[in-house]
């Protein structure tokens, strides 16, 4: 990457959706914005979990699709009765007199059934209108998951950049700092000074070491999250590659509106938002259907048998029946039920288009404060770098004075703190405003 945020930008486009390659399953020696992201898109938990959503999503499509198609089943009985106290039965054959005992009895029902709807005021063909509906949102949700990773990713990525140029900026802090105590005790043992001014300048020392724990704490925190969010082992040592920055901290910013207008062409949760109005469509069709009347066509094969009726397979084919015939289904009467299913989904129709409105004005909320954020951070990175300068030339020059007794040491402390702050603010503006930037670009769409 040349530069930071073209370095941003290529990677925050939406051409660069989740893909599978094998470069992936191989962890790089020193990763790039674009390698952290790929490896997420492929790696996080809540994107798989999102994906087993649309997978789930597909099945109710299929489910709601098949109502369409002719239920048929088949059943049978079997039973068997037994009489102890029946009474003998006697049969005269010629000369011959049988007598016939038929306490226990066996009977078999056998049936075949199908039904197939003909109208049902439009459930099936609504429902499966509202299922696809609830597809595209499932996968908006991934779509969407998929951005917020990218967006705190960079957040992360530009984090570290920024934890990492403190700290070298701290070791040039501490050099200086050992530097002026080195000096300092040698004009203590050639009586220039008194012991209170080389304990200020250890005491200096002191407090640049710190700040740079301070700063690997930050450093060492800021790199955790983007392993959790990379789903990578916690004591897995990651390297970031190493931009070169240039001047974009201070490139033109976008238009906000046209930042939001973009923005609304393509954002997931906007496209999210219209398709839950559409959905609700459909659940107030889908409720009114509820009082329409219902056709189904039914069909059916019915058999049996049993002791004592003869022989099996002829008792089978005389009792053998076909049925054919239409059901209808008029609703009259159900306390209201239909009535009140549709009047709620009005409501949650005129709730969906609310959650709209919200969803609109937290996306023009968002893109402003980027906004405000990267014109803030690039005037004050003016500021602070004009500020930088006047303080290093300061502090040189109250060095060189140091060195020739002309400053004390409250002097030379006081100009280093100066130039040390002013250079943290610099760093401090100038990685915001290449964040905010990159943001407002990556609404933008750009």
């Amino acid at each position: 990457m040349k530069k930071l945020i073209i370095a941003i930008m290529l990677t925050l486009s939406l051409g660069v959706m989740a893909q599978t390659s094998d470069s992936l399953m191989t962890k790089p020696a020193a990763w790039t914005l674009e390698d952290c992201i790929r490896w997420a898109k492929q790696e996080n938990v809540s994107v798989k979990r999102g994906r087993v959503s649309v997978e789930q999503q597909r099945i109710a499509i299929e489910e709601a699709r098949s109502n369409r198609l002719p239920t048929v089943s088949f059943s049978t009985s079997q039973g068997v009765s037994y009489q102890p106290f029946r009474a003998n039965s006697l049969s005269v054959n010629g000369s011959q007199v049988t007598t016939n005992v038929h306490k226990a009895g066996y009977s078999g029902n056998y049936g075949l059934s199908a039904s197939m709807p003909l109208y049902d005021g439009g459930q099936i063909k609504n429902n499966i209108k509202l299922q696809e509906l609830n597809s595209q949102i499932a996968e908006l949700a991934v779509h969407q998951t998929l951005l917020s990773i990218e967006e705190n990713i960079t957040k992360l990525y530009v984090q570290i950049l920024y934890a990492q140029e403190s700290l070298k900026m701290d070791d040039e802090q501490i050099a200086l700092a050992q530097q002026q105590l080195d000096r300092a005790k040698a004009l203590f043992k050639a009586g220039m000074l008194n012991k209170a001014d080389v304990s200020q300048m250890e005491s200096q020392l002191a407090n640049d070491q710190y700040q740079k724990v301070a700063d690997e704490t930050s450093l060492a925190d800021y790199k955790l999250q983007l392993k959790q969010i990379m789903e990578l082992d916690g004591d897995y040592d990651l390297v970031l590659a190493d931009p070169v920055l240039a001047s974009e901290v201070l490139a033109p910013l976008p238009s906000k509106v046209d930042v939001y207008q973009s923005a609304l062409t393509y954002r997931p949760e906007i496209r999210s938002s219209q398709l839950a109005i559409d959905r609700s469509d459909l659940d107030v069709k889908i409720a009114e259907a509820q009082g329409k009347p219902s056709i189904n066509a039914n069909a059916g094969i019915n058999t049996s048998n049993n002791t004592g009726g003869g022989n099996m397979f002829t008792q089978l084919k005389d009792q053998w029946n076909n049925s054919l015939g239409v059901s209808l289904n008029l609703p009259v009467w159900d306390h209201g039920k239909t009535k009140n299913a549709v009047a709620r989904a009005k409501l949650e129709r005129e709730t969906a288009e609310l959650d709209l409105l919200d969803t609109q004005k937290a996306l023009w909320k968002t893109i402003e404060n980027y906004w405000l954020q990267a014109y803030s951070s690039q005037q004050r990175y003016i500021a602070a770098k004009a500020k930088a300068d006047a303080a290093r030339t300061s502090y040189e020059l109250t060095s060189e004075q140091f060195r020739l007794g002309l400053k004390n040491i409250i002097e030379l402390t006081t100009d280093k703190t100066t130039y040390s702050a002013s250079q943290q603010q610099m760093l401090q503006a100038k990685y915001m405003a290449l964040l905010n930037i990159a943001m407002l670009h990556y609404y933008g769409n750009y």
